[in-house]
């Protein structure tokens, strides 16, 4: 019997090559990781805070709007993409509506002011409607590497 690779996870399956890319120029840095909550109701951050070079947002993959307007007092944008994957920025303003189609790379909007103390972009992904990290979906992203815990 062949053993398992890593490619053979449930995350793996929703991530076909070649991975997404940033939605923002580079440099790439994270303001506030990806927080999972314990249960699906409890605190947690269910996204990447991204800081923004300039203001423009870009499509990572392809994929058609799902949704785009205001969500309580933020400006909000969701891409729906193949495998039951929705991504979503916010606070994006953006001139692009529900069922418009956009490919990899395609500018998608503006990040505004709302969200971090510092304009930054948040950034989440779900898969068939739960939260993950972006990152598992973001190519060039180094693996982590576990250290020993005692010595």
């Amino acid at each position: 019997m062949q053993s398992p690779t890593p490619w053979d996870s449930p995350i793996a399956a929703v991530q076909s090559p070649p991975p997404w890319d940033w939605p923002v120029a580079a440099p790439h840095s994270i303001v506030r990781p990806y927080i999972a909550p314990a249960t699906p109701y409890s605190a947690g951050h269910r996204g990447i805070d991204v800081r923004v070079p300039g203001d423009v947002v870009f499509a990572p993959a392809d994929g058609v709007v799902h949704f785009a307007g205001t969500v309580v007092d933020r400006p909000v944008l969701s891409i729906e993409h193949p495998g039951g994957v929705i991504s979503s920025y916010e606070p994006v303003v953006t001139e692009l509506h529900a069922g418009d189609v956009v490919s990899r790379g395609d500018p998608i909007g503006r990040v505004v002011a709302g969200h971090c103390s510092t304009v930054c972009l948040h950034f989440g992904v779900r898969v068939d409607g739960e939260y993950v990290s972006p990152l598992l979906f973001i190519g060039n992203v180094p693996p982590s590497r576990l250290l020993p815990t005692r010595w």
